[in-house]
């Protein structure tokens, strides 16, 4: 994993380096995924329905069925007014995935929903859109996530659920390094097994497939 604090010449939409593309601050960086901040002016734009706009802010293209607003409410389940007044808190650790070989294109994003102030426990949740499933970028993105939430020093643990017949996305947490701790009932969702990983525990090596495309 790679982080790269501040970057001189940002690229463009087409992969041609632009003076005045917007810089990107504190993304994260692995082997096929720039992990870019979600940050309160791409909210906006989201909610605004204003797709240049993100594409600007992000610097790479959305799906075809990204941004739209029913994308952000999903995302964040709490106040959306209070996303927009406290990012720093409601946005923590919140990146899109952008692909680094080829077009730059979206490609999910990571939430973690909210910095956790009290309970040192962050929770973290996870979406690749429909075409880029498969391959991999999930368990990537999540992996280089969780790494950068325990280095935080307000963060003891990271925590994430998912449902039990979610066969995918259990595999995905597991080979983020996280461990089945405990099962709740959710009053829409119902049944959802928690999993989590205390810092000072190591990850699992990443093994990506030599046949997923760059």
């Amino acid at each position: 994993m790679q982080r790269e604090g501040h970057r001189k010449v940002a690229l463009s939409l087409f992969g041609e380096a632009r003076e005045d593309a917007p810089v990107t601050e504190a993304s994260i960086f692995t082997d096929r995924l720039e992990l870019v901040p979600i940050t309160a002016d791409l909210v906006r734009a989201v909610l605004a329905n204003d797709r240049a706009r993100c594409e600007g802010l992000v610097g790479a293209r959305f799906p075809d069925d990204w941004p739209g607003r029913v994308f952000v409410e999903r995302a964040f389940t709490i106040d959306l007014e209070a996303v927009l007044t406290k990012p720093e808190v409601r946005l923590w650790g919140d990146r899109v995935l952008v692909t680094r070989h080829g077009p730059r294109s979206v490609v999910g994003s990571i939430i973690f929903h909210g910095k956790p102030l009290e309970t040192g426990r962050a929770s973290l949740a996870y979406g690749v859109e429909r075409a880029s499933q498969g391959r991999g970028y999930a368990t990537e993105s999540v992996r280089a996530c969780v790494a950068w939430a325990l280095e935080q020093n307000e963060v003891r643990a990271v925590e994430a659920t998912t449902t039990p017949w979610h066969r995918a996305s259990i595999r995905v947490l597991l080979k983020a390094g996280m461990r089945q701790i405990d099962t709740v009932d959710h009053l829409m969702l119902g049944e959802l097994v928690v999993f989590a990983i205390d810092r000072g525990m190591e990850l699992p090596p990443l093994t990506i497939p030599s046949n997923l495309p760059l």
